[in-house]
């Protein structure tokens, strides 16, 4: 699953990434920290996609250009069940994403301007689209080609399958979920003579790409199904815990308003500006 180019004129982009800003995960590692990373690591196109909102905090896109890192605002959306990666949107309109329908007439409005992909399409758990894809396939510009793969364990054949078929983009992401599982999977592209995110996803959809996925290593899988199963349901439900507490601290009246407070998140004092 590499094909990954030594073409010094080629670019790394990874378009599917989730930072400590997540309203429904509990991430441990801030946007900074990530470009940090990306930076030392040579990335040049990054979208954090946070789960059903847009990242938009001014602060990190300005670092990010400092840097040269073109970062583009984006979400996973959960459309009717489907984990749905939309990027170069705004807050309102992931807000009034609601089907695949309404997926549609943004697509239609937007034009070139916005590109989506289906994440993770043949998996098992959690937000995947399955055999739906080909319903809606109208809906995406691309099909992400996971990380977590081995063996005969790799749904993404399926995916390149489909991708292929309908000639859509087949993408490698990290999905990243943890800093370390960033860099090791992601899409090369030609770098375009200005980085805009117009021009990228008119790369994408040209199909120029270069795909580096390597297969997980046996260490690489137990951690994976550690972090999965046992380590990231445990966040989650000790987040709630300490949710449930300050609102019951504070009282009923105020609970929808808590539930959007960035500070119930411990780990987003961490987040600081890069140097």
């Amino acid at each position: 699953m590499s094909a990954a180019a030594d073409d010094r004129d080629w670019i790394k982009v990874d378009l599917h990434i989730h930072t400590l800003d997540d309203p429904k995960d509990v991430i441990d590692y801030s946007a900074h920290q990530l470009l940090e990373r990306a930076r030392a690591l040579g990335f040049r196109v990054l979208a954090i996609t946070l789960h059903d909102a847009v990242f938009d905090r001014p602060e990190v896109f300005a670092d990010a250009a400092t840097m040269g890192i073109l970062l583009i605002p984006a979400a996973e959306v959960r459309l009717c069940g489907a984990d749905v990666i939309v990027l170069n949107v705004t807050a309102e309109e992931i807000a009034d994403l609601k089907n695949f329908d309404d997926l549609r007439r943004l697509r239609t409005r937007r034009g070139m301007s916005i590109f989506t992909i289906a994440a993770h399409p043949f998996y098992f758990l959690g937000g995947s689209i399955g055999s739906r894809l080909l319903d809606e396939i109208d809906c995406f510009d691309a099909v992400e080609l996971c990380h977590f793969h081995k063996g005969l364990l790799n749904p993404n054949r399926r995916a390149a399958k489909v991708a292929s078929r309908f000639g859509k983009a087949l993408i490698a992401t990290s999905d990243a979920h943890r800093l370390p599982a960033f860099g090791r999977h992601y899409t090369s592209i030609p770098r375009p003579p200005e980085l805009t995110a117009e021009n990228v996803f008119a790369t994408l959809r040209a199909g120029r790409i270069g795909l580096t996925s390597p297969p997980c290593s046996f260490v690489d899988l137990a951690s994976a199904i550690y972090f999965i199963f046992l380590a990231h349901p445990f966040r989650r439900r000790r987040n709630k815990e300490r949710r449930f507490a300050t609102q019951k601290a504070f009282g009923v009246k105020n609970r929808l308003s808590l539930k959007r407070t960035p500070v119930l998140n411990p780990n987003r004092k961490r987040d600081t500006r890069v140097g």
